[in-house]
């Protein structure tokens, strides 16, 4: 716990420098705004850190380590071998992640501040880091309260988080998978190809592939859609009113929550979609 800082900080960059050549090298898609989003999406992740940093300095660990000195919560009530928990903390954690995402789909006040995440007009790797800050502080207070209420043990938590951070720079990669190697890690885990179908313009694409790192809540919970309508290459990311607006520009992304039309408000209503099968690959 005492090398935390330096366990994240490495893993951050170590996926965002492997998946940044991976996707320069083979990457799925032609970027449609280059890299001139860059400055801004790394731009935002660094003002997040610094916002939770001065705001909410305990964090998710904090919370862990306080359930664990008073008691709180279902692990410390309930006897587990210390690597069972671990696991089951980390399911629980990453099934609740889902649920979120659903939430700030269905709620407006939410969606407006994560309509920055989805305004960006190209999907890659550092789209996986394009959050508004008050959306971060928000997904914080969740996991908090969360790690209190089931007294998550603070190993977990820490696996949980890099691990998550991990798999959402993975996912928003534009990187190309072969079909074949696709289809078997999306069993389990999101992959580029599953999460970029839920960064698309078409409504219900968009209400679709909530999972970062598990695949399987959007298969339980009837949420998953194997391919976009119009394939990979022709697909449209990004969100209908702002196509013509600079997204890409930091103090655009800031104040959008606040001014931003909410147009394609995604409405999200529960139950099990159509599914598009996994051979229009695209």
């Amino acid at each position: 716990m005492s090398d935390e800082s330096w366990i994240r900080l490495l893993m951050f960059v170590g996926v965002l420098a492997v998946m940044s050549v991976w996707q320069m090298a083979a990457p799925k898609r032609e970027l449609t705004q280059g890299y001139r989003r860059w400055p801004a999406n790394l731009g935002i992740v660094m003002l997040d850190s610094l916002v939770v940093r001065l705001l909410i300095p305990a964090g998710a660990m904090g919370a862990a380590l306080w359930a664990a000195e008073n008691g709180w919560g279902l692990f410390n009530l309930v006897e587990l071998p210390g690597w069972a928990a671990v696991v089951v903390a980390v399911i629980l954690l990453d099934m609740v992640i889902y649920a979120q995402h659903v939430l700030v789909h269905a709620v407006p006040l939410l969606w407006r501040l994560h309509m920055v995440h989805h305004s960006d007009r190209d999907i890659d790797v550092t789209t996986g880091l394009r959050f508004h800050p008050l959306e971060i502080i928000f997904s914080m207070l969740i996991k908090m309260s969360v790690v209190i209420l089931l007294g998550v043990p603070a190993l977990a938590v820490l696996i949980f988080e890099v691990v998550l951070n991990g798999m959402a720079m993975f996912n928003h990669s534009n990187v190309r998978l072969p079909k074949a190697v696709d289809t078997i890690i999306r069993i389990l885990f999101v992959t580029p190809d599953m999460h970029r179908v839920h960064h698309s313009i078409i409504k219900q694409e968009t209400n679709s592939n909530y999972g970062f790192n598990l695949s399987i809540w959007d298969r339980l919970f009837g949420t998953y859609i194997a391919q976009p309508e119009k394939g990979h290459q022709g697909m449209t990311i990004g969100l209908t009113q702002f196509l013509d607006q600079p997204a890409h520009q930091l103090i655009w992304m800031l104040r959008l929550p606040f001014y931003g039309d909410m147009g394609q408000y995604p409405m999200m209503k529960f139950g099990r979609g159509p599914e598009k099968g996994d051979s229009d690959a695209g």
